[in-house]
């Protein structure tokens, strides 16, 4: 703006229109990196050289993740660099020109390899003056590059030489990664899926309440080869009272009852499962947890910690499997009925759909309408 404030003077229509072309020019840019990217982070992801969420489209069948990354790590460079172009546009300068150079590079090998398969001359003429266009633009784009970071070094430059073989690094691990867990899960030749002998469900217990009960049902009706109640007794009062409250309903299940002389939760359970497992090591052990669903994020804090630090080490457990039984507070009906957020790639799984199905479905028992009545709406399918 200043230039063309300086070149056209009192000429205002000049001055306007360059500024005008900046901007659009500039946009045009911008726009660029967010066609560009996503696109470049899929083809990755998909390679494995970046997390497979980059590879998943969005409803707009975008790829909505890419462009998030992309807009955030600019809005954090912008917000580091304090919006100066100065010291952005040596990032910029650095980045554009590796990409040039590693190109040229990668066409002079492409023009190499075909050379050394071809015999027809008409051919080889075409790709001898491929190849020297490639090569003339090696050179040039790479003098730019040398230029610019000889000179630009420690004006900002530098940041790119060290995060360029960081990238690379992270990419390699990324990949690694997966190698590792694809051959850690593949199956053997002469692999056979062995069947438990006895299955031992335990449902944790606090106190007879409904989500406790809820839990009891449902451990027995997958039918184990033994089923009990398990509590830590931690206040006796509470225990005595907890015991009474089972017999006096006349609970079928077994309670069984660990003494925690030091008021810890986790450990007592833990060391009892473990135990269970080293007994009958072909034996599967089921665990059952009854859970609070609430409505608002603080009420996670309120709720759950116990059996989320239970989960956590659970898992860790070879021959033990984590059940969690929820239990709908109130509060969890403002979630429930608030629309479903479309996460990427859901619409083309179709997911939305089902979920509409599922809670029109619902919506009928709970007002007592029959779908198949005349008038009743139906979603589309």
């Amino acid at each position: 703006a200043q230039v063309a404030q300086a070149v056209f003077g009192d000429f205002q229509i000049g001055y306007l229109y360059v500024s005008i072309v900046t901007a659009l020019i500039l946009g045009l840019a911008a726009n660029t990196a967010f066609n560009g990217f996503p696109v470049l982070g899929s083809i990755l992801a998909r390679d494995g050289y970046l997390p497979r969420q980059l590879h998943t489209r969005g409803d707009r069948l975008a790829f909505s993740n890419g462009i998030i990354f992309l807009a955030t790590a600019a809005a954090i460079l912008v917000v580091i660099y304090g919006a100066s172009v100065t010291a952005l546009i040596q990032l910029y300068v650095i980045g554009v020109f590796v990409s040039f150079t590693l190109s040229q590079i990668g066409m002079v090998r492409h023009w190499n390899r075909h050379l050394r398969d071809e015999t027809e001359p008409k051919a080889r003429r075409k790709m001898i003056r491929s190849r020297m266009i490639n090569t003339f633009g090696f050179v040039m784009t790479g003098s730019v590059l040398i230029i610019v970071l000889s000179t630009k070094f420690l004006h900002g430059a530098y940041l790119v030489v060290i995060a360029m073989p960081i990238l690379y690094f992270i990419m390699r691990s990324v990949r690694a990664h997966y190698d590792r867990v694809a051959a850690e899960l593949a199956p053997d030749a002469n692999e056979r899926v062995t069947l438990p002998s006895r299955v031992h469900a335990i449902v944790l217990v606090s106190k007879v309440h409904k989500p406790t009960l809820r839990a009891l049902a449902y451990a027995r009706a997958s039918r184990p080869a033994y089923l009990e109640g398990l509590t830590v007794s931690v206040e006796h009062g509470d225990t005595v009272e907890l015991t009474a409250e089972w017999e006096r309903r006349g609970i079928s299940v077994p309670l069984r009852t660990l003494d925690s002389p030091y008021r810890e939760i986790t450990r007592p359970i833990l060391e009892y499962v473990r135990g269970l497992r080293r007994a009958s090591p072909r034996d599967l052990v089921t665990v059952y947890i009854p859970e609070y669903v609430v409505g608002h994020w603080y009420e996670n804090l309120l709720h759950n910690q116990s059996a989320l630090r239970l989960k956590t080490r659970l898992r860790f457990t070879p021959g033990v499997m984590v059940v969690s039984v929820p239990w709908q507070l109130v509060s969890s009906e403002r979630i429930a009925d608030d629309p479903v957020s479309n996460g990427p790639g859901a619409v083309r799984r179709g997911e939305p759909e089902a979920q509409a199905a599922e809670a029109f479905v619902a919506k009928q028992f709970e007002t007592g309408q029959d779908a198949t009545k005349p008038g009743s709406r139906t979603p589309n399918p």
